[in-house]
């Protein structure tokens, strides 16, 4: 005889939000990649809003605007889209006279949400970062894998982080975390 209980059937788009867990796509973003002498960064501090004057692997978020210092000479740098061509003068005007790169990245990166009580266990699915409170505090942010594509890692709050990855990993990188968190957040 056919048994008549069987798993509940999903569709491939199934919605991922839920009570304990969601993954959503950000907003488009103004998004910039600064390189700058280490020693100008401490000597100028803050250049339009954005904190550069930070340890290595930390984020500092100013209103719309973030900065994540990502090595001793390079930071992710992003704001609302509507103000890039300003953001992108403001940031120029600062470091006047200073030797530095700043690119607009904005076209090819795509920002991904994590939030609920189980965002960090739906990004350890594929990323191999100790996500405990301790060892990537809110405020932390790295570059890091998510399985097979690299990604920039922000932690936001307690139980919120930021994914940002090339525009060409994103549909990869967002079905990866939708399908880690069919593992959350469902009755």
């Amino acid at each position: 005889m056919l048994e008549t209980k069987h798993a509940a059937r999903l569709t491939a788009l199934s919605d991922t939000a839920g009570a304990a867990a969601a993954v959503r796509p950000l907003r488009p973003q103004a998004r910039f990649s600064l390189r700058l002498p280490e020693a100008a960064a401490a000597e100028i501090g803050t250049v339009a809003g954005f904190r550069l004057d930070q340890p290595i692997n930390r984020a500092h978020p100013a209103g719309e605007r973030l900065a994540v210092r990502l090595g001793p000479n390079e930071w992710f740098l992003s704001g609302p889209e509507a103000d890039s061509d300003g953001l992108a003068a403001e940031i120029e005007a600062g470091l006047k006279d200073r030797f530095f790169a700043l690119v607009d990245i904005g076209h090819r990166n795509a920002g991904i949400e994590v939030s609920g009580r189980d965002a960090a266990a739906i990004l350890n699915a594929g990323c191999p970062i100790d996500l405990a409170d301790a060892a990537f505090p809110v405020g932390a942010g790295t570059r890091t894998l998510l399985a097979k594509a690299e990604i920039l890692l922000v932690r936001t709050a307690p139980d919120r982080y930021r994914v940002e990855c090339w525009r060409s990993f994103a549909t990869y990188v967002h079905g990866f975390l939708q399908e880690a968190a069919l593992d959350y957040g469902r009755p």
